[in-house]
């Protein structure tokens, strides 16, 4: 079965099924979607207007039975940060489109009327129907409704009411195997699905499979590739304490942004860390590991009970816990998990709403440490679009200009993640180049600065930094193609038999030969090509900069600043 771009037009309400044009066969989940928003949307158009368009596609591997294969990339012009975006998640959507043979579906143009329409994708194509009864809900009562309708085997996308009220900082969610909800979290891709005036996504179950040029080399690359990531030692500490192990280790390393960005340290670290977050989750009868999707052998996801021992939330992340809890100077759990939920629900990024209650808690909106007033103002603001909502809504930046602080921690407007790059200057190159605002994911040189994977590089040392974030940019860009899960990393940057089966795994699909030089090239093409973009959209290399208060204010405990110069982050594009 020939995979196809599956299109679909909300301005005339048609649909229909496309070769895959040559240039793009070689190409899946973000070096795809990239390629197709570079190829067909103009660079200054309006996020929110009818010349975007929400490109979905799952990765090389999606569909096959190679481990850590679940992500899902969806892309378009950001509405946050006015760059081309890419942001993926896991959950069952990916895996099912590939088997679908959907290699694209990209969504155009917008309708003339004021309805809102839901798309069921099939292997025969996409069908657009009015919906009525799920406009203003939640993302947990939509899965309910669309189990109920398709029945629970149906793979979801789809957005909250943040989303319908195009707020910046509303994402895709994504179900997942246990219909709870994983997010395609940073830039807006939520605001730009209710700009098409589209509710959800439903993807139609399968007993398809996705053809293998040769399946027995397959067979062998994947158990090698598999065993790669199992015998990782950062593997099996995500697998016991989820991504939230990060918090000691961070707070240690006097880089985790603490009552925005003052300090490199939080006092109420313990409360909040994934250690007590295991003894918690246990404590009460959830899940301290599960998985985000069908295939993975990380398993750093978890169910969070509330004392009650019914479900809170899952995929309970260090970047989420952070963002309230030490930027936002709340160290209680059971707050942060509330916060959590509702913003799943509401379908918001839950880093950039968070960083945006610490600016607006800076500009005196509410006390640091109120969880209970961050719960209330997500609630009964933003949940309601109230202008204050619609302010928090907007992300960090939007608050910053809103109440007048100066203290904004972002990058091409997008809120920075939880590692402060006064006291991580890798991560700070990683914030400043990155093609779509600031994103840890993007190069996560934590892996090398403070965790010692791939080596290591003193994280306060300016040597190497730019090379470090460069190689992790471009390997991140070639395997956010592949539909692999990023903590494949780990594994791949300290274990020589995981990335030669990963190529292994790809030509053994498609009966290619790929080399290690090509998968490289691929990502610095990728690069290449989301930066041509945002050049033609207006953007220079000044506006690869960090804010100007992290050159000013020494952070503690190192009393540093951000001192790499314009010239040095420059370098970063000399390849």
């Amino acid at each position: 079965m020939a995979d196809k771009i599956f299109r679909v037009n909300m301005s005339d309400l048609t649909t229909r099924i496309e070769d895959v044009p040559g240039v793009w066969a070689g190409l899946g989940g973000r070096g795809l979607t990239s390629n197709v928003i570079a190829a067909e949307v103009e660079p200054t158009c309006h996020p929110l207007g009818k010349n975007n368009k929400l490109v979905i596609a799952p990765g090389l591997l999606s569909g096959t039975p190679a481990a850590n294969s679940g992500r899902l990339s969806c892309g378009a012009k950001s509405p946050l940060t006015g760059t081309i975006k890419e942001a993926n998640a896991g959950g069952s959507s990916a895996q099912m489109l590939a088997k679908l043979g959907v290699k694209a579906l990209i969504v155009e143009g917008m309708p003339a009327e004021d309805k809102w329409y839901s798309l069921h994708v099939t292997a025969d194509g996409v069908t657009i129907n009015e919906e009525t009864e799920l406009i203003g809900k939640g993302n947990y009562d939509v899965i309910e409704k669309i189990n109920a309708r398709y029945g629970d085997k149906t793979g979801v996308i789809s957005i909250g009411p943040a989303g319908e009220m195009k707020m910046a900082a509303a994402n895709l969610s994504v179900k997942d195997p246990g219909s709870r909800i994983r997010s395609s979290g940073r830039g807006g891709l939520g605001a730009v699905m209710g700009s098409k005036k589209i509710k959800y996504i439903a993807v139609a179950p399968t007993d398809n499979k996705v053809d293998i040029a040769k399946p027995e080399e397959f067979k062998a690359a994947n158990r090698a590739f598999a065993k790669a990531l199992v015998d990782n030692p950062i593997s099996q500490a995500l697998g016991q304490y989820g991504t939230n192990v990060l918090v000691n280790i961070i707070n240690e390393a006097g880089a985790l942004p603490t009552r925005n960005f003052t300090s490199g340290q939080f006092a109420g670290h313990e409360e909040i860390s994934g250690e007590t977050m295991h003894d918690t989750i246990v404590a009460r009868e959830g899940k301290p590991k599960h998985n985000c999707h069908s295939g993975c052998v990380i398993n750093c996801s978890q169910i969070y009970n509330d004392p009650g021992k019914n479900y809170k939330t899952s995929g309970f992340e260090y970047e989420s816990i952070w963002a309230m809890g030490a930027d936002c100077c709340v160290d209680n759990l059971d707050l942060i998990a509330e916060a959590d939920h509702i913003m799943d629900d509401l379908g918001l990024d839950t880093i950039e709403t968070s960083v945006a209650f610490g600016v607006a808690m800076e500009g005196g909106l509410l006390n640091f440490g109120d969880g209970e007033g961050i719960c209330r103002i997500l609630r009964e603001d933003i949940g309601k679009g109230t202008p204050l909502g619609r302010i928090i809504g907007g992300g960090a930046g939007n608050v910053g200009r809103a109440f007048g602080v100066t203290r904004v921690p972002v990058v091409k407007n997008q809120a920075i993640p939880a590692y402060d790059p006064r006291a991580i200057k890798g991560i700070g190159i990683t914030y400043a180049t990155s093609t779509q605002g600031a994103d840890h994911t993007m190069g996560y040189t934590i892996a090398t600065n403070i965790l010692g994977v791939g080596g290591k590089l003193d994280p306060l040392s300016h040597e190497g930094q730019v090379e470090l974030s460069r190689n992790l940019q471009i390997a991140t860009a070639a395997i956010d193609s592949t539909g692999m899960c990023l903590f494949i990393a780990f594994a791949a940057l300290d274990d020589a038999t995981c990335l030669p089966s990963l190529i292994d795994m790809i030509n053994a699909r498609f009966g290619i030969a790929l080399t290690a030089d090509d998968v490289t090239n691929l990502g610095m093409s990728i690069l290449k090509t989301e930066r041509a973009f945002n050049m033609a959209a207006g953007f220079t290399s000044h506006d690869d900069r960090l804010p100007e208060f992290f050159k000013e204010e020494p952070i503690a405990p190192h009393n540093v600043v951000w001192d790499l110069d314009d010239k040095t982050i420059d370098s970063f594009w000399n390849f």
